[in-house]
């Protein structure tokens, strides 16, 4: 696809969930998803090559949680992968600190790279297990805003990303459809972990029609010192 035509379609889908981006920004979407291409071909960050689609389920997606975070805030993208939705939310939201955390430490290696090339400032990225780095000081209960986007079931992402942000904070977990199950299923564990839902909202994703979830989860109390617990813990013994 043209230059021309991927910026017309990227900001008219944009628009569409009142988002309005700048050229500055457009030629930053066009260079970022060269890149994840370019290093696709070498190591494996989406299975979406189509650049339509990549348009939509990749940068549309990630900019529908842009209502939900203020500026200046710090924010940690949980589970990163090739950087969705934390890059395309540092590009609209400048002033944000945004750190990129996964477990991978090649495709941090990547996001290196791409965040260079895009020239973002205030962008850390964190290697290690959910687990692990939020047991630590230095890392627990940090953060304003903790995002994650198809990471693991409700009630195991709470166990991730709640010990990471501060009392007054907030998760926005990104799912799929029929996330009402899950909510039900994780409802027990959010309130252990010090979190309530604030809301759920529901949205199309334009011109796929796929149904997408944003649950919108506060920290109003600190994480009891046992979570997260070790490991693959959260995964096969979920809170119930």
């Amino acid at each position: 696809m043209e230059e021309k035509l991927f910026k017309e379609i990227l900001k008219e889908r944009a628009q569409s969930i009142n988002i309005f981006l700048n050229e500055e920004e457009l030629n930053q979407f066009y260079q970022y998803k060269d890149l994840v291409l370019e290093w696709n071909e070498k190591i494996n960050l989406t299975a979406i090559t189509d650049e339509r689609e990549f348009i939509i389920k990749h940068f549309i997606d990630s900019l529908t949680i842009k209502p939900y975070i203020e500026d200046s805030k710090t924010i940690i993208d949980i589970g990163t992968g090739a950087g969705f939705p934390g890059i395309p939310i540092k590009i609209v939201n400048p002033n944000n600190e945004v750190v990129l955390f996964d477990s991978l430490n090649k495709r941090l290696m990547v996001l290196e790279d791409i965040v260079g090339k895009l020239k973002l400032s205030k962008v850390q990225l964190v290697h290690g297990r959910a687990e692990e780095t939020f047991k630590n000081v230095q890392y627990r209960e940090k953060y304003d805003i903790a995002v994650s986007r198809a990471v693991a079931s409700l009630n195991v992402l709470a166990e991730l990303t709640l010990p990471s942000v501060k009392v007054g904070g907030m998760c926005i977990c990104m799912k799929g459809n029929n996330a009402e199950e899950e909510i039900k299923e994780a409802e027990n564990a959010i309130r252990v972990l010090g979190g309530k839902i604030e809301k759920v909202d529901k949205f199309i994703l334009p011109e796929l029609n796929l149904e997408r979830n944003i649950i919108v989860i506060r920290k109003i109390k600190q994480t009891p010192k046992q979570y997260p617990r070790k490991p693959g813990t959260p995964q096969k013994s979920p809170i119930l």
